[in-house]
């Protein structure tokens, strides 16, 4: 039984949902391409101490995850297999650790796991801590929901955070379409910079519709000709190809700044900025629900939106990574693990 406050304000005891004692969920049998995930029976999650057992409707997909599936990313912090991967998820809460806390049993919710530290998303139940989930945004399907936390966490700590943006200042960010980038453009218009955003032919309009008042297209134009006295670059590329990271500090103006965030993308960032007379630093998501919860504010008052390109089912997750990998997605990757509505 779980314990609930009556509207007198004394407990009173209220049926649990049923938890069964097996999920479904897409685990990786050991590191590989994206062929090696496929969906088995695992054990639900024993929820413990302050953490929140949630029914997951949807989970982002991410490229950390497919970093990781492929034997780099964090996977050297992973102790066993098989493992379910997965950062983002959104669901219903089933169970909380007391009666007075401040998500309830059936509250729509969205967060973040602290892959590898434990099993991922990928799966129909998650028990997480209280500090990484929030109330999910009203405005938003648990489908739109699930692509939210860990690119916009990490686009409002590159852009808010380290960055600091507000206005007058001009903020070139790279790859502005993608998941992250989405995110970045939005943040940083929001907040008053001047944002210059580099993408493909298809994507123009739709940065420009996300509030970039220049767009680059990379296809035809190379960024580092035509740019020259920017405050900030946020860098979701690196050196990974045509050395965009290299190229971006010439761009910048003496000490500005270069924020990187993709995993191994450019070893020596800090030497070759500090060369270059310019501040450099690279940045890791937090995944804190209180900042969540600011984001979540956002996309309720239509200030920022999420863009969802594709919805797999859990049964297709190694499709989803695929998706992922070719580097052309726009927005964000999202698998459908439960029924919806649940």
């Amino acid at each position: 039984m779980l314990d609930q406050w009556t509207a007198s304000g004394t407990l009173a005891p209220s049926p649990a949902p049923e938890v069964p004692t097996t999920m479904r969920a897409a685990v990786m049998p050991h590191a590989g391409d994206a062929e090696v995930l496929e969906v088995a029976e695992v054990a639900v999650p024993l929820r413990i101490n302050s953490e929140v057992l949630v029914h997951v409707a949807a989970a982002g997909v991410n490229p950390i995850d497919a970093k990781t599936r492929s034997g780099r990313g964090v996977s050297a912090a992973i102790e066993g297999y098989p493992y379910v991967l997965g950062y983002d998820f959104a669901g219903v809460v089933v169970e909380t650790p007391y009666a007075a806390h401040p998500l309830s049993v059936g509250d729509e919710v969205f967060g973040v796991m602290s892959v590898p530290r434990g099993q991922g998303s990928y799966a129909e139940y998650v028990s997480v801590p209280s500090l990484q989930v929030t109330k999910a945004p009203k405005a938003l399907t648990l489908v739109e929901a699930a692509g939210v936390p860990l690119a916009a966490l990490t686009a409002w700590g590159m852009v808010v955070d380290v960055a600091k943006a507000h206005e007058g200042q001009r903020m070139l960010v790279h790859a502005g379409a993608g998941g992250v980038g989405h995110f970045a453009v939005q943040f940083a218009a929001y907040f008053g910079a001047h944002v210059i955003a580099t993408g493909s032919p298809r994507n123009l309009s739709f940065l420009r519709g996300l509030g970039a008042a220049e767009v680059i297209d990379h296809t035809s134009t190379r960024f580092d000709e035509v740019l020259s006295g920017i405050d900030v670059v946020i860098d979701l590329i690196g050196n990974v190809h045509d050395e965009t990271g290299t190229r971006s500090l010439t761009v910048l103006r003496p000490g500005g700044l270069l924020v990187n965030a993709p995993t191994g993308s450019w070893d020596t960032l800090a030497a070759d900025a500090a060369a270059a007379g310019v501040r450099s630093s690279t940045y890791k998501f937090i995944p804190d629900a209180s900042t969540l919860a600011v984001i979540a504010r956002l996309l309720d008052s239509g200030d920022v939106r999420v863009h969802v390109e594709e919805v797999f089912p859990l049964d297709r997750a190694a499709d989803a990574h695929r998706a992922i990998e070719s580097g052309h997605t726009r927005g964000k990757v999202v698998l459908q693990v439960g029924a919806l509505p649940l």
